[in-house]
């Protein structure tokens, strides 16, 4: 099976992953893939198809192979036979002959034979059968790819999800934490008069909003890891937590992706696996112009066991039997038969190629769209880190002066609010910018050759 020479399918056998029993254990992205690799419905129903594909273009299918029959049978027959000779005279008595009776009489056939039949020339329509199948396997085997590569496609998308929550609920832990120790200023301000009792219900209210953001978070990350463990057929059973680092492939790698993306990409190997069975199939068409020439043979055993009769003694029988022959059948004309197949196959290729070039297009289109949004989530990604340290920096002034007494804690609040927001948009941009690398990888068919 080609498709696990892709580096990512040795992954099934190379990783050992149980989370049975372990709290909070760490999910890698190369275990994830390999639970899905080997758990997954879709992959595994896939992997059975290449199998039936396989069996197909198995010499046993080919046709090549010569027919082998037995065939063997017995007969049996009892009867009473009565002889009469009426007006015959004994010559030793001179009285009438007496009639011949026996009684029970058996009558026993047995036969066996072995039959063998070959097709020596069929006008070359085997021949390009067996070539068809082939390609039938190769064009299987891509279809399995694009499946597996769908399966990565929708593993990291939720993933990647995962991780958006995980970081963005390390962001509310913190944020409630601070409004916490802002809750406890207020109140030792309120009670030595330094400040009214609004300052103290506006930190209460923040705590239950940032109280409420965080259940609901968690409650999300939890289906989220729901969603996941569906792609592994529920095969992870403790809790998990994922990796959150993201690595960007180098622009000059990606280029040399894309330039060589009509080799790889699974769509157009799959049209191009397409023109070469409809190729075939023209050529499997014409082979019904020319004549079959078979071979057969026979080796036979028949054994006849007669009783006796009113004139001969009973007697066996045996004979053996050994038989060849060529023959040739030439269908001259059938109907129009084959014409009709033959014009069907070529516009059927023909169909093929004009696929090709429209596939060719939209490819071409897809690389292309996918490479600017991926240029531009990267863009976003670093804006968003630049926006990010801003944030920072505002924050923690305005934290100092909060607590010098210099801003009030709605100014406070509000530049929380914001370091909050651009912390969070900055996980968004790092995980969708990933997800945009990936997709680009896909179309260029490099998703299964990258390590993760």
């Amino acid at each position: 099976m080609k498709i696990y020479s892709f580096k990512i399918i040795f992954l099934v056998f190379t990783l050992s992953v149980s989370f049975n029993g372990f709290s909070q254990q760490l999910l890698q992205k190369s275990d994830a893939i390999a639970l899905a690799l080997e758990h997954n419905f879709g992959i595994l129903v896939a992997t059975n198809t290449i199998k039936i594909s396989e069996n197909n273009k198995d010499i046993l299918n080919s046709g090549y192979l010569p027919s082998l029959t037995t065939t063997a049978g017995a007969n049996y027959q009892q009867a009473d036979n009565i002889t009469g000779f009426k007006g015959a005279i004994n010559p030793n008595t001179g009285e009438p002959r007496p009639d011949v009776e026996i009684l029970n009489a058996e009558t026993q056939r047995y036969n066996a034979a072995l039959n063998i039949n070959y097709t020596l020339f069929d006008g070359l329509g085997r021949y390009y059968n067996y070539k068809r199948l082939k390609e039938q396997y190769n064009l299987t085997e891509l279809q399995a790819r694009e499946t597996i590569e769908n399966t990565i496609l929708q593993l990291f998308t939720i993933y990647y999800e995962i991780a958006r929550l995980t970081q963005n609920l390390d962001i509310l832990e913190q944020t409630l934490k601070i409004s916490k120790e802002r809750l406890v200023r207020a109140n030792y301000q309120f009670e030595y008069g330094q400040n009214n009792k609004l300052d103290v219900l506006n930190a209460e209210v923040d705590i239950a909003t940032d109280s409420i953001n965080m259940i609901n978070t968690k409650q999300q990350l939890k289906n989220t890891k729901r969603d996941l463990n569906v792609i592994f057929a529920n095969k992870v059973q403790a809790d998990f937590k994922v990796d959150t680092e993201v690595h960007f492939i180098p622009e000059l790698l990606l280029n040399q992706y894309i330039e060589n993306a009509n080799e790889n990409n699974v769509t157009l190997l799959q049209n191009n696996t397409n023109i070469l069975i409809s190729a075939y199939d023209v050529k499997v068409s014409k082979s019904g112009y020319l004549p079959v020439v078979g071979l057969n043979g026979s080796y036979g055993w028949n054994e006849n066991r007669n009783p006796a009769s009113a004139f001969f003694p009973g007697n066996v029988a045996d004979s053996y039997n050994l038989a060849a022959g060529v023959s040739l059948t030439w269908n001259v004309f059938d109907g129009g038969g084959t014409v009709t197949r033959v014009r069907n196959s070529k516009i059927a290729l023909e169909n093929q190629e004009l696929a090709k070039n429209q596939i060719v297009v939209e490819v071409e289109r897809d690389i292309t769209n996918a490479l600017g949004s991926y240029k531009n989530s990267i863009e976003v990604f670093k804006i968003q880190q630049q926006n990010v340290i801003t944030n920072q920096n505002n924050f923690e002034r305005s934290r100092e002066r909060f607590k010098l007494g210099q801003v009030t804690s709605i100014e406070f609040r509000q530049s929380q609010v914001n370091l909050i927001l651009a912390e969070t948009n900055l996980n968004a941009a790092k995980f969708d910018a990933k997800l945009a690398e990936l997709q680009l990888l896909q179309l260029t068919g490099q998703l299964l050759n990258i390590d993760f």
